[in-house]
């Protein structure tokens, strides 16, 4: 039982307040499995709470039918957490979106929105755990001749990128690393298997690769292939991946955390660097864009018409030329 769960005992304030676990939504059944993983772990942890969910697309719920299933169930008070790593579009903007257009058409209801899992002690703990299970799955080889890969969902949004690298670094150096590097699984540069080339150049004698995703999916699956391509032509390299963080009791501990944020009225999420608020150099025209949900148009249904990446635009992006050559807009 987690250390912050006895400091949520429910509380009644002008009726019953529940949990909103807010998703992305995927089409791999395997994702969603886990997403009620986390779901379900975070209700033994709060269990004085009804707790719902919801997805922006490619699943059912979507978010408004999570939510009128806690009013429902007699709630009008809602602290919803994005079920999330990171505060990208959905975050910042899909999600607002979804919540008070709720808000607007039910106002006995009040939902309060936490911030996103982000730069957290207890997931890079997390993190240091999963990777340690692929150490153990294989032979001795120092720290100090291990290059580690940390690989993000990418997205256009260079805060949420960032954190990325900021996570490599933490890992890098908290477990003692001799090198570390970062790629991205669509969108944003370099890519797994450009990342995964140049680390074996570097003369390193493992490479771990750890996908900093909460649940599987094709992109997962994904960095999985890559990584193994790319090992069948680097003989000479152990390369080893590590599990993703999935339903981890720190990453459980972290949700409560936030929870207790929401209640506590301290959320606070960061919009230090936040491409819609501040000036980020590549992304000027996204300066005080407009917070309309992306996803309205499609909320419940597969769309297989609509291609989507995961880190699709929101927005006009100017052109940016990158040094491998790659043209992305």
């Amino acid at each position: 039982m987690s250390e912050l769960a006895p400091l949520l005992k429910a509380e009644y304030r002008d009726g019953m307040t529940g949990i909103m676990v807010c998703g992305h939504g995927s089409r791999d059944e395997g994702a969603m499995v886990e997403f009620q993983l986390v779901a379900a772990g975070l209700q033994a942890r709060l269990p004085d709470y009804p707790i719902e969910t919801g997805y922006l697309e490619f699943a059912r719920p979507v978010i408004r039918e999570g939510l009128a299933a806690l009013v429902g169930r007699g709630v009008r008070q809602i602290l919803a957490v994005p079920g999330m790593l990171f505060a990208a579009s959905h975050v910042k903007n899909d999600l607002p979106w979804e919540l008070n257009t709720f808000m607007a058409e039910h106002p006995e209801v009040e939902i309060r929105f936490g911030r996103d899992l982000g730069l957290d002690a207890r997931l890079l703990d997390a993190a240091a755990a999963r990777i340690a299970e692929a150490e153990a799955t294989s032979s001795k080889v120092e720290r100090v001749d291990t290059l580690l890969v940390v690989v993000g969902r990418g997205t256009n949004d260079p805060d949420a990128n960032s954190n990325i690298a900021k996570v490599a670094r933490l890992l890098w150096e908290g477990m003692g690393f001799g090198w570390a590097e970062i790629a991205f699984s669509g969108v944003a540069f370099p890519r797994v298997d450009q990342a995964l080339e140049r680390a074996a150049r570097l003369g390193f004698k493992r490479i771990i690769v750890f996908p900093y995703f909460l649940f599987t999916g094709i992109l997962v699956n994904r960095i999985y292939e890559q990584t193994r391509e790319v090992a069948a032509r680097h003989p000479e390299t152990e390369f080893l991946t590590a599990p993703y963080l999935r339903d981890h009791p720190q990453v459980l501990d972290a949700f409560v955390e936030r929870v207790l944020e929401i209640r506590d009225g301290s959320p606070a999420m960061n919009c230090q660097l936040c491409k819609y608020r501040t000036r980020i150099i590549g992304h000027e025209t996204s300066v005080g864009s407009v917070q309309a949900g992306h996803h309205h148009h499609v909320v419940g249904a597969n769309h297989a018409h609509h291609h989507h990446d995961h880190g699709h635009s929101h927005g006009v992006r100017p052109f940016v030329a990158r040094p491998d050559g790659v043209e992305e807009g």
